[in-house]
């Protein structure tokens, strides 16, 4: 990784988006351990070009997220590929916590009464970010819950994992693609821990070392390299 060149803590229950270029790296850090961080990723060229959270775990035969995995597109590019991870497990499947979900839970709250210490949700928070570009709840698509891991019984129930993350941990994402990223750090919609948990995220952005053919990510199935093949036709003639 070449040197950082921006770092900023993401608040609990906060939201935040950005435009991320091509060839940079996203460091996620769980501060405290317990974090969950809702992502969703938008072609800013084209924004009806999104991630595709089945595509992204069909194509790479996988439930879950880890090192090597790409996150694709619904026209098959590629945003971004996991380059580093100490969870080893990262959910794409279980979506967002709402409104509804968080009162029953933790209480009703609301920013006029509590200011800060409010109980924010994860599609609101989305909605807020998504209204910036002209996006609404339609464009809200399956997004990816980093540092929280779930799992199935042999009934098909899925739960959560406690204590999946620790403090410390981190992810590490290498951007394929110019791309939009929308953010949040609210619980995960299967999160019934008492008291609501509210875990900060530290957030570093830097110029990722270039790809090269023994890359982990590229080589990690056919199914990628095909994706980076997508991508190179997209930018051919671009630069």
């Amino acid at each position: 990784m070449k040197s950082e060149h921006y770092s900023t803590t993401i608040a609990p229950a906060s939201h935040w988006s950005l435009r991320v270029r091509r060839g940079s790296y996203l460091r996620l850090t769980d501060l405290q351990g317990g974090a969950n961080v809702g992502m969703l990723f938008y072609n800013p060229e084209n924004l009806l070009e999104r991630y595709n959270a089945p595509d992204t775990l069909k194509c790479q035969h996988t439930f879950k997220l880890s090192k090597g995995n790409c996150l694709f597109s619904d026209m098959g590019r590629i945003f971004a590929s996991i380059i580093q991870d100490d969870c080893g497990w990262h959910d794409t499947v279980c979506g967002n916590i709402y409104k509804e979900q968080v009162a029953s839970r933790w209480g009703a709250r609301n920013y006029q009464q509590d200011r800060n210490k409010w109980y924010q949700n994860g599609h609101d928070a989305f909605l807020v970010e998504l209204i910036k570009y002209g996006l609404n709840i339609k464009d809200m698509v399956a997004n990816v819950n980093w540092f929280s891991c779930v799992k199935a019984d042999s009934n098909g129930h899925l739960s959560l994992i406690p204590a999946h993350s620790t403090a410390g941990d981190q992810v590490t994402l290498r951007f394929e693609m110019d791309t939009l990223v929308l953010l949040h750090t609210c619980p995960h919609p299967l999160n019934h821990a008492n008291p609501y948990p509210a875990k900060p995220v530290k957030v570093e952005l830097g110029i990722a070392e270039p790809m090269t053919d023994d890359d982990y990510c590229l080589n990690f199935c056919d199914e990628n390299r095909r994706g980076f093949s997508n991508n190179f036709l997209y930018y051919l003639g671009s630069e």
